[in-house]
């Protein structure tokens, strides 16, 4: 049987991608299957529209200075091709509002698409550049994970997934989730952070040993 992992991220939190691909690499060197459902978090809900420069608004909320912005980019970077995926980090890169994004996973979990629709906007955002705030944007990443354009948009555009998306925040955060990524193996065993592929390897060990024969 597939280990389930219910994973609380933002898709423009690094260490959510770093954290579910070591995940993933120690799944597969074990001949593991996942059952991956995300959920939603956002890192700044008070981000506007238009967004911010990433390399300002680190500035702002955590007061990094360029020198350590560069080299945190630069070690996610590496971090990053090491496990097969692209961080494609420039100086003029922006942050974006997120809530629309995680209103169509919503939507994309009740059609088996949750997982597709996540990898698909981490690559968006962090190896494309792409506004991921924009509804066009997003109903073409939607079609890129298999699902139909016309009917993301048509989501984006009524906002019928927003009340459902504040809910599941909530829930988290009520659960004393306040840093991504919140990895919940099972139901039961709630991982906080990024733990590199050999944490997560003992994680699972344990986990398959409890696995009915």
């Amino acid at each position: 049987m597939p280990i389930r992992v219910d994973i609380v991220s933002d898709v423009v939190c690094p260490w959510c991608v770093i954290g579910y691909h070591q995940l993933a690499a120690a799944a597969a060197a074990r001949r593991i299957a996942l059952d991956a459902v995300w959920h939603p978090f956002e890192l700044n809900p008070g981000m506007a529209e238009d967004g911010e420069n990433l390399r300002e608004h680190l500035a702002a909320k955590y007061g990094t200075t360029p020198e350590e912005s560069r080299a945190a980019r630069d070690r996610l970077t590496t971090l990053g091709a090491s496990l097969g995926f692209t961080f494609d980090y420039a100086d003029d890169m922006r942050m974006w509002n997120t809530f629309r994004a995680h209103q169509l996973i919503d939507w994309a979990n009740e059609q088996s698409r949750g997982h597709d629709m996540n990898m698909a906007l981490f690559a968006a955002f962090f190896s494309e550049r792409r506004n991921i705030s924009d509804n066009a944007v997003l109903s073409d990443v939607a079609a890129s994970a298999g699902l139909d354009r016309d009917a993301a948009l048509g989501v984006l555009e009524r906002g019928d997934r927003a009340d459902r998306v504040r809910e599941k925040e909530r829930f988290w955060t009520s659960r004393g989730i306040t840093g991504v990524p919140a990895m919940v193996f099972q139901r039961q065993h709630l991982v906080v952070g990024a733990q590199g592929e050999d944490a997560y390897g003992r994680i699972l060990d344990q986990l398959a040993a409890e696995q009915p024969a």
